[in-house]
């Protein structure tokens, strides 16, 4: 689940959302967030223990992971407009 993050959603895609797909036993959750001029990802796994997503990594400039498909994308390139 990959979901870009907007003023408008940050709340819903931050809080509201996590916990239900975390219901939902969706595993893994990726956020892209508007940092200033720059994307930010941040990766959140399901903690079976506590059947809640949590933190497992925030990447700048660029995501790269296996987990749980291969994706390689360029940040800094994210929310550009070309011209």
């Amino acid at each position: 689940m990959v979901e870009a993050v907007s003023a408008e959603s940050q709340v819903r895609d931050r809080e509201t959302k996590p916990m239900t797909y975390a219901k939902a036993g969706i595993q893994h959750y990726r956020r892209i967030e508007p940092d200033g001029r720059r994307a930010v990802a941040y990766l959140d796994e399901l903690d079976p223990a506590t059947s809640t997503l949590g933190l497992a990594g925030i990447h700048r400039d660029r995501l790269t992971t296996s987990v749980p498909s291969p994706v390689d994308i360029d940040l800094t390139a994210v929310g550009q407009r070309r011209r």
